[in-house]
């Protein structure tokens, strides 16, 4: 073959390797969905909040991926699995997401996370806390980002445990997977520290009257009574606690799920003093200030709660992974998402576990006393960091199918 036609061919296989690879991201478009509570009884913690976080991260991307446009929708799921279930199809199906983040309730990313793996698509739970995402449950399309129940209870439990006078527990609990998750981690916990657990209630969600609940906390006698809900049930529980006297008389709230919009919805003269476990508080450092000060100038003043941090983070992390792979074909993505190193102003040296878990520090934080505060937002202090290797589950007892034991 003549000298000249090889070095023709040669440049032609470069030429169209090339434009295979610039290709590989499917219709020509990554396309992001936001799957959240957007006007119930959550919307404050996470829903439109994720949103603009979401849309900061593929803006402070560059708008682009591998010369592709970045593209965002969003839904709100209602708090029903059904839903959200139907929501991921058509979005999937017909829509052409690529990935779904936030995801709501966790009965919600539970389903949304068995459809992804069955349309070979991504689900990356961000604002969702069961355990069983990374257990049973686990999928190699699926990858829980913030937190999860386990890290929460053990945080909480386990310092309070460590202060003394609280060693009998009563919880208050969301009925749905999440709020069982929490109930059920937490009492563990309590067990193995040598408390007792003295029983429980399940309340619906968005319960309007948590009167009944609190009744039959008081009557436990239990030194502690966990808060195993969220959002603006976690605002009326407590609330409905203090104004049945059960902080006034000896008994102890532990807040499960707390986070910074709870704690200025009640106001520090309520909540002074309780502690919980978070995976970002926005005044830690000059980074997570930084963050905090642009979001909070997209979102009515208010700091990012950890949920509206983590999905920054996650969609970052994503949208790294797919420059890396020059794909955005799923599984490829999450292997590569497994293999970076996750380092932002939220996360730094976190990683993604074979089981789908992200592992980050954790958080043991309080809310200030009311002299402490020096503003608005000025609410918590941080307490201590917990590890992430102590944090979260360990592998070895994990119950995903995927981990060779």
């Amino acid at each position: 073959m003549p000298r000249h036609l090889t070095a023709v061919l040669a440049i032609a296989a470069l030429l169209g390797s090339a434009a295979t690879v610039h290709a590989q991201v499917s219709d020509d478009v990554v396309k992001i969905g936001v799957l959240d509570d957007m006007s119930g009884p959550y919307a404050d913690i996470q829903g439109p909040g994720d949103v603009v976080a979401t849309k900061m991260a593929v803006e402070d991307f560059g708008g682009k991926v591998n010369g592709k446009p970045i593209e965002v929708v969003s839904a709100d799921v209602q708090l029903k699995a059904d839903v959200g279930g139907a929501i991921a199809r058509r979005w999937y199906d017909t829509e052409k997401v690529d990935a779904i983040f936030g995801l709501g309730t966790s009965a919600v990313a539970l389903a949304v996370q068995a459809i992804a793996q069955e349309k070979n698509k991504v689900s990356i739970a961000t604002s969702v806390g069961s355990t069983a995402l990374t257990g049973k449950s686990c999928s190699p399309n699926g990858i829980h980002w913030v937190y999860d129940t386990y890290a929460l209870a053990k945080g909480t439990a386990t310092a309070m445990m460590k202060q003394g006078g609280a060693d009998s527990w009563f919880f208050v609990t969301a009925d749905y997977a999440f709020g069982h998750s929490l109930e059920q981690d937490t009492a563990n916990i309590v067990k193995r520290n040598g408390g007792k657990v003295f029983g429980s209630v399940r309340a619906p969600v968005n319960s309007a009257d948590f009167s009944s609940f609190m009744l039959q906390a008081q009557s436990s006698k239990a030194q502690v009574i966990g808060l195993a809900v969220a959002g603006a049930d976690t605002i009326n529980s407590i609330k409905t606690a203090a104004d049945f006297g059960l902080i006034a008389g000896g008994q102890k709230m532990a807040g499960l799920l707390v986070l910074i919009t709870d704690i200025h919805a009640l106001g520090l003269k309520t909540a002074q003093g309780l502690m919980f476990t978070e995976a970002y508080y926005w005044d830690q450092n000059d980074e997570t200030r930084a963050f905090a000060k642009r979001f909070a100038e997209r979102h009515g003043g208010k700091p990012p709660t950890m949920f509206q941090a983590g999905i920054y983070s996650a969609v970052t992390h994503y949208l790294k992974a797919i420059k890396a792979a020059g794909s955005d074909e799923a599984k490829t993505v999450i292997a590569e998402m497994k293999k970076i190193p996750v380092n932002d102003f939220m996360t730094k040296n976190g990683s993604i576990r074979d089981d789908g878990r992200m592992m980050r520090d954790m958080y043991l934080l309080q809310a200030k006393k009311p002299s402490e505060s020096k503003g608005e937002w000025d609410l918590m202090k941080v307490v201590a960091t917990i590890p992430a290797e102590d944090a979260f589950r360990p592998l070895s007892e994990s119950e995903c199918p995927l981990i060779k034991k």
